[in-house]
């Protein structure tokens, strides 16, 4: 049961996730809105009260009613919304990337195979059954998404030995919850009963506005028949208009007609795709067909460290492919388009009056912000607010808007991280980052021996309550991420089964993965020596870092 059907069932409604009291503030800036018209303010401000927009206005304008004591905070950069992420696996993002050893054609190929297991799934294994290394996980990855300006992603589930489920409720938005009837939650995982069944599926992801889950993941036709299996009569669907298809690389033209016709959306995620399969979706085809879609950059170990380098590769794919998205389009999946995905366009996803003051802040006023948006590094980020409260900053910045908080570094420039919210896991609340990077640092070098955790303190009858990581594949949950409805009488499953299992990987000591690009000698080294990877990204890509 998770925590809010527990708490509604106890007569105590959880309280919002991100409450709005955030205080009165104004910024000074180029204001990119990406409302309805996509306008742009060369000189403007930005009005914020309790967490949402008051006004939009052009530097001059009347002030709105109760700000005129208010002191303007001047960026002297470009303000856009802040970036929603739509696929990400979150608690592996303390994880290097993987240099995959050859290419695959399907998820099944790989997820089992001795490279991965010692290297990726044992070492999460591990450290996802540690409860005194769940909070500094937590910590370490809703940080690393917010120092790229990643506002909105998935949360981390953890799963308990009572059966209770619960979601990381931190400073980055969750998807998954939010406690807020203004942004539904999305759905994740489906039991496994209604993954195996076509209408028990059709019926569960119709009860939500969005649902989020792994559709054809590879390029050939068993990772096909995967989405085919979806058709359980001719002509009839499992699918409506909340599915969003995460990856959905192996469809072709007819079936994102299809996804069109029915509603429902793609979750793109191309630099995992060409790592692990050496191609990523027919987004050409996607998009004739009109389906709308979102961008998410998977997780570190066979994607990009946050949603500013999927930017950048979505950018490279785009410009090899015949230009296919123009910048501001690229920027619309992980704004606009994202928020209405999951059902939240009257209150996500662009800079307009009503709206949740989710933000960041780039350090110049480019002619062409949407393209300094795809080649910004995190240096590039000099503020990131989430429902009007100042989450990370420049010490400029963050004193004009009177935070205090814990003093950090970003390829060596200086930034201020507030990570103190009443709501939010109170695991997780008293761990700074520097501590989680300790922590984690100090575990993944003691591997594969790893010192026993604390002992936690019980009564002596007590059963004590532990949580794990609910690692898709690691940890039988009894939900699914993957439907595996049966296509021409066989299933659809591509997970990897068997012989690798029946012996424990070979863990080795590992190194914590860098919280940055620009904080990591070695990311654009390892992306070169990526033997999947087309030449385009590979040279490309140190580019847009410069």
């Amino acid at each position: 049961m998770s925590q809010k059907k527990a708490a509604t069932k106890a007569g105590k409604p959880n309280p919002v996730i991100d409450p709005a009291t955030g205080p009165q503030i104004v910024l000074r800036g180029q204001i990119v809105t990406m409302d309805g018209t996509r306008r742009v303010i060369q000189d403007g401000l930005l009005y914020i009260d309790k967490g949402s927009i008051v006004a939009v206005t052009a530097a001059g304008a009347p002030a709105p009613s109760g700000f005129e004591g208010v002191a303007v905070a001047n960026t002297q950069g470009t303000i856009l919304p802040g970036l929603i992420e739509l696929h990400n696996h979150l608690s592996y993002n303390l994880l290097r990337i993987w240099a995959v050893p050859r290419k695959y054609s399907n998820r099944g190929q790989w997820a089992g195979i001795p490279e991965y297991r010692s290297t990726i799934s044992g070492p999460m294994k591990v450290l996802g059954q540690r409860p005194d290394l769940l909070a500094p996980l937590a910590r370490y990855v809703e940080c690393k998404c917010l120092l790229g300006g990643t506002t909105t992603s998935q949360g981390i589930e953890l799963f308990s030995n009572a059966g209770a489920r619960r979601f990381y409720r931190g400073i980055v938005r969750n998807v998954e919850q939010t406690n807020d009837p203004n942004l539904p939650e999305a759905g994740t995982r489906i039991p496994d009963v209604d993954a195996k069944d076509a209408q028990s599926f059709l019926a569960r992801i119709s009860q939500k506005k969005c649902y989020l889950l792994h559709l054809a993941e590879g390029l050939d036709k068993t990772a096909r028949n995967h989405f085919l299996s979806l058709q359980f009569k001719p002509g009839q669907w499992a699918i409506a208009p909340s599915l969003a298809g995460i990856h959905c690389a192996a469809l072709q033209k007819e079936d994102f007609d299809v996804m069109a016709a029915k509603g429902a959306s793609m979750i793109w995620s191309p630099l995992s795709n060409m790592l692990l399969y050496g191609d990523t979706a027919r987004v050409a085809d996607a998009l004739q067909s009109g389906v709308r879609m979102g961008i998410g950059s998977d997780w570190s170990p066979s994607g990009s460290k946050n949603l500013l380098g999927e930017l950048k590769v979505a950018h490279l794919y785009s410009q090899t492919n015949g230009g296919l998205l123009s910048d501001l389009q690229i920027i619309e999946l992980a704004t606009i388009h994202a928020a209405a995905i999951l059902g939240w366009q009257e209150h996500l996803g662009s800079l307009e009056v009503g709206k949740c003051a989710d933000l960041i802040v780039l350090d110049s006023k480019p002619q062409n912000p949407y393209g300094a948006l795809l080649k910004a590094t995190e240096r590039s980020v000099q503020l990131v607010m989430i429902n009007g409260v100042p989450r990370c900053g420049t010490p400029t910045l963050m004193q004009q808007l009177g935070i205090e908080g814990e003093n950090f570094t970003v390829g060596g420039n200086a930034r201020v991280l507030n990570l103190v919210q009443a709501t939010e896991d109170p695991d997780v609340a008293p761990i700074p980052l520097k501590l989680a990077k300790t922590r984690l640092t100090k575990a993944l070098k003691s591997l594969p021996n790893l010192p026993p955790p604390p002992l936690a303190k019980r009564a002596p009858t007590a059963q004590p309550l532990t949580w794990s990581l609910a690692l898709d594949e690691l940890v039988p949950t009894g939900m699914d991420v993957r439907p595996h409805l049966p296509f021409a009488g066989h299933p659809t499953v591509t997970e990897a089964k068997g012989k690798a299992s029946a012996k424990d990987p070979v863990l080795t000591p590992l190194t914590l993965d860098p919280i940055t690009v620009v904080d990591d000698t070695d990311f654009l080294d390892g992306i070169a020596k990526e033997t999947n990877l087309p030449d385009y990204v590979k040279d490309g890509l140190p580019q847009l870092y410069t």
